[in-house]
């Protein structure tokens, strides 16, 4: 079966009712910065009312944060009230943690790109750069609920549709998959083909196979989601989020009912042809 909506060119995804409200930018610099931009702007905002804020956020987009960090510094904003809690974590194959200096580490690369070069008196306790733990699953529910929710889940969209690394699962239902929280999974044939090919210079045989993530009930249950995508395997990827049925089988598409959430992608991405 054949679905129309792959097929639908720049004007059509914009105009034709996408179940997520799509915004086109320029290119990839143009996506990374907006995202930057509404971090340090939350941030900022909260800070002046006295209020703590609260991120989800990936390690994939990353390209938001250099701009962050530089917005940071030079803003003199304060991350003392701010918490970072990141989507995922690889595991390795005793479904621990890997090593920091592992290549794929995302608390790793968080401390060498982000966290490490933030300045000192601006950045925030250790204890507020949260990491899902295998070895304690219950942890990130509770805190999000110790601080009364999230303002912003910023993150991707994956190959299969799935948001972190909640992956597909059509033997769910909706409901079903959305209830699902923090919790250790394997991860799919497909994420792991894609994710070599991205990210790991295409070695599948070395990558790992199993990692924690938030759940699609912390994520859905955020005030603001913003998903960032501009791989040219996106350009389907938008196409059935915005126009797919809402389906176990695609993660990202359960969360057509939120009511503060966009997809921002690039030129490329709306386009069809180059």
């Amino acid at each position: 079966m054949k679905h129309t909506y792959y097929d639908y060119s720049k004007e059509e995804l914009l105009n034709n009712g996408s179940k997520i409200p799509v915004i086109v930018m320029e290119d990839n610099d143009a996506v990374f910065q907006s995202m930057a931009r509404e971090m340090a702007e939350e941030i900022k905002k909260n800070n002046f009312r006295g209020r703590r804020t609260v991120f989800i956020c990936p390690v994939g987009p990353v390209g938001q944060y250099p701009y962050f960090v530089n917005l940071v510094n030079q803003d003199g904003i304060s991350l003392k009230n701010v918490w970072f809690i990141n989507m995922d974590e690889y595991l390795d194959d005793d479904k621990k943690w890997v090593d920091t200096d592992h290549p794929l580490s995302f608390r790793g690369f968080m401390q060498k790109n982000v966290y490490g070069k933030i300045k000192e008196e601006l950045l925030m306790p250790e204890e507020q750069r949260v990491f899902p733990d295998p070895q304690n699953l219950e942890y990130i529910p509770q805190l999000i609920e110790k601080l009364g929710g999230v303002d912003i889940c910023f993150g991707g969209i994956g190959i299969n549709g799935h948001v972190a690394f909640n992956e597909a699962d059509p033997s769910l239902t909706k409901e079903e998959f959305l209830n699902q929280k923090t919790r250790v999974l394997e991860i799919t044939k497909e994420t792991r083909t894609a994710n070599a090919i991205g990210d790991f210079n295409g070695a599948l045989e070395d990558m790992p196979r199993y990692c924690v993530t938030v759940g699609m009930h912390e994520i859905s249950n955020a005030r603001k989601i913003r998903l960032g995508c501009f791989r040219n395997w996106h350009r389907a990827v938008v196409r059935r989020a915005a126009y797919g049925e809402a389906s176990s089988d695609f993660p990202v598409s359960l969360l057509t009912g939120h009511p503060d959430i966009n997809l921002r992608i690039t030129e490329f991405v709306a386009g069809l042809e180059g």
